[in-house]
């Protein structure tokens, strides 16, 4: 399942955000597939799209980084995954 992650950093973190990403490429943990990452410029926002078969995962992930940001997840569908859900509901409202 495809997950958006998006976060939030307070400037007082900036420091430990850096040394952490610099110190570990920012990698996912073990069970999550990165398929884009985009960082604004001039702060600690971003998001970031990834595959995850479980939530525990996804869980893992947030707990890596949750003492310095904030961050927040939504599972996502692509074109394709909404055309079928919604295919099946007008079909089931038939």
């Amino acid at each position: 399942m495809k997950f958006i992650v998006e976060w939030n950093g307070q400037p007082s973190a900036e420091n430990a955000v850096i040394e952490r990403f610099m110190k570990t490429g920012g990698r996912p943990p073990d069970g999550i597939t990165m398929l884009g990452r985009w960082h604004a410029i001039g702060g600690l926002h971003g998001f970031a799209v990834v595959e995850a078969a479980d939530t525990g995962s996804i869980v893992a992930m947030s707990l890596e980084w949750g003492d310095l940001l904030t961050i927040t997840i939504f599972p996502a569908l692509t074109d394709e995954d909404l055309g079928a859900a919604l295919g099946k509901h007008v079909a089931a409202q038939q």
